[in-house]
């Protein structure tokens, strides 16, 4: 089935590219997350529909983003770096630019660490001050199949409520403050929040849920990068209200500290417990890391919970860490052309 996505590369074919130059409209997706999660669903959407959306947390707040949101007081730059760079083509113009913008300078000065992209992502927000505008011009000079919009215009930080954060209670809760921090966090994350509390969302993000044929969430690292979207007041509202049908993409693996020991049922309970009344429709998971027949169940019922039918696919690369762009993308195509109602682009 993958192999039905070659030649699609750069963003000239694609079933639904062929539809639309027969006539036919390009599914409009919105893909939510950040960090390498967002950037592999992304890698396989673009393969789909020239009408793709990433809306991307701004939380970072280490490495280079966190020193350029300190020092500058922008919004961190990273995760909306990473996402235009899933973006860019499969040609040479593509690779070259996402490789230039991913690159990082190895010196013994300040700028040691930087990202290229960061750095040039920022330039134009100080010379247009339009977070969105400014992102919009980096995407045209990297040939980027789709859009990338931050999901709130003020840098925010997450702060988590962690249980056994000292092994020696296991059971007293402690407050966790930083992206950075959380994701690596040891003991169990029992609940995130957002500072500033309640953050505007971006009204370009918020159009274009509403706007959507489908919204894609997941995978990523579960508590900074998938569940903040539901932490945007106007956010969480567009996708309660948005007509769009809602795909969750579960992770292949537990992540080391934020979500260490989590089963794929485990995620989909935290979601649950964070979605205050947002539906899904489709919940996909890799077939072998849902495992034993007995786990499929316990997910299948998690999943009812949350309105969503579950769609096991393989979408693993060959050693299991990481999701492969064509099978996932295969993954979605099925989803989009197969499941549910006749979608609005046929």
């Amino acid at each position: 089935m993958a192999g039905s996505y070659s030649g699609t590369s750069g963003g000239s074919g694609g079933p639904f590219r062929q539809s639309r130059r027969r006539g036919r409209r390009a599914p409009q997706i919105v893909a939510l997350g950040g960090g390498r999660g967002l950037s592999a669903s992304l890698s396989a959407l673009r393969r789909l529909t020239g009408e793709l959306t990433a809306v991307v947390t701004v939380a970072d707040d280490g490495g280079s983003s966190g020193r350029l949101r300190d020092e500058l007081g922008v919004l961190p730059p990273g995760d909306l770096r990473k996402a235009l760079a899933a973006l860019c083509g499969d040609d040479e113009w593509g690779r070259t630019w996402s490789e230039v913008i991913q690159h990082r300078f190895q010196s013994d000065g300040e700028l040691h660490g930087h990202a290229v992209g960061n750095l040039l992502i920022v330039a134009l927000w100080e010379k247009l001050g339009d977070p969105v505008a400014a992102l919009e011009w980096v995407g045209r000079l990297l040939g980027a199949h789709g859009r990338v919009l931050p999901m709130s215009a003020v840098p925010l930080h997450i702060e988590a409520t962690v249980r056994g954060l000292d092994p020696d209670r296991p059971e007293e809760l402690s407050l966790v403050r930083g992206q950075a921090k959380v994701a690596i966090t040891p003991g169990t994350v029992e609940a995130i929040r957002l500072l500033p509390e309640d953050p505007p969302a971006v009204p370009e993000a918020v159009a274009a849920v509403h706007a959507a044929d489908w919204v894609v969430l997941g995978p990523g690292s579960w508590f900074t990068s998938v569940l903040p979207h539901l932490m945007v007041p106007q956010l969480h509202d567009a996708l309660g209200t948005t007509q769009a049908r809602k795909v969750l993409a579960l992770n292949l693996v537990a992540q080391p500290g934020e979500t260490e020991g989590f089963s794929p049922q485990r995620h989909l309970e935290v979601f649950l417990e964070h979605a205050r009344g947002v539906e899904l429709d489709f919940v996909l998971a890799d077939a072998d890391a849902v495992g034993a027949a007995t786990d499929t169940e316990a997910l299948r019922e998690a999943a009812k919970r949350l309105g969503a039918e579950l769609v096991l696919a393989p979408v693993a690369a060959g050693d299991g860490s990481r999701h492969d762009p064509e099978l996932l993308a295969a993954a979605y195509d099925r989803i989009f052309r197969t499941h549910g109602r006749i979608a609005p682009w046929r």
